[in-house]
């Protein structure tokens, strides 16, 4: 399949099927935008996009959301595509009170051209992790990369494991003596579609290019094939994306988060 024919795949089986939402989150539509959230405004994790464009009045339907959102006390993140229609959407969402995070690139690509053999550094193993302690020792690293206010990200993680783990498998490489976790990564299968989403992939600096993102990714696509799922989807940074684009997978489009916080008390309007 050439990235054209992937991209278009993957927006009529993932974005316009609602398949991203995660395991007891509202799935609803309001209008032309597609919403899914947790139930309890107070979580994080709520997400919006328009896959099928803002019809002809697009400031409507991005106020439609501030309002309902805002309503909930609840923070959304717009999840943008570069080819989303207005093409002015972020200039909409930006007048709107959104506030633009990092510019990601979407890659796709076959889960059976990951997979290579990656020698790990002597003294670390790689596996999945199956408890809470696991969990625990991965926020532990992820805070020392991220910082405590991603913290949150661990937990939504956890919790989805816990409620559909055969659609989702967190993998460590740690150190074999200490079991400190140097570095963690996220497959997920979305379900009822031919795609699966690689997450994560944080390592602490000091194991950097060392063969440990690359042994994820390999050990992840391996799973993914032998579940019969044959493409595989990576949100990137810079530091990812030459790794995955030499291992075959090809740039279909950039994509950005827009995150609405809620008011706190004593806001105005």
């Amino acid at each position: 399949m050439t990235p054209g024919d992937l991209l278009a795949r993957f927006h009529t089986e993932v974005r316009l099927a609602d398949r991203d939402a995660a395991p007891g989150f509202v799935v609803d539509r309001d209008g032309p935008v597609h919403r899914t959230y947790p139930p309890n405004p107070a979580e994080h994790g709520a997400m919006v996009e328009c896959p099928e464009g803002l019809d002809d009045d697009p400031d409507h339907w991005v106020a439609r959301q501030v309002e309902f959102f805002g309503r909930r006390g609840q923070r959304v993140e717009w999840k943008t595509y570069d080819y989303d229609e207005p093409a002015d959407l972020s200039s909409r969402l930006g007048r709107a009170g959104f506030v633009p995070e990092d510019e990601e690139v979407m890659l796709l690509g076959r889960c059976a051209d990951l997979v290579h053999d990656v020698a790990l550094p002597g003294g670390v193993r790689l596996r999945d992790i199956e408890s809470d302690d696991d969990w625990d020792r991965v926020r532990t690293m992820a805070d020392l990369v991220w910082g405590t206010d991603s913290s949150w990200v661990n937990d939504s993680l956890r919790a989805e494991q816990r409620a559909r783990p055969d659609l989702m498998t967190a993998t460590v490489v740690e150190d074999s003596a200490s079991g400190a976790v140097l570095s963690y990564a996220v497959l997920r299968l979305t379900e009822g579609s031919s795609f699966c989403g690689l997450w994560g992939g944080s390592t602490l600096p000091e194991w950097r290019r060392r063969g440990l993102y690359r042994a994820l990714v390999s050990h992840r696509a391996r799973a993914a094939v032998e579940q019969g799922v044959p493409y595989a989807r990576v949100d990137t940074t810079a530091a990812s994306r030459p790794i995955l684009g030499a291992l075959g997978m090809h740039a279909v489009c950039a994509t950005r988060p827009w995150i609405l916080e809620p008011a706190v008390s004593g806001d105005v309007g």
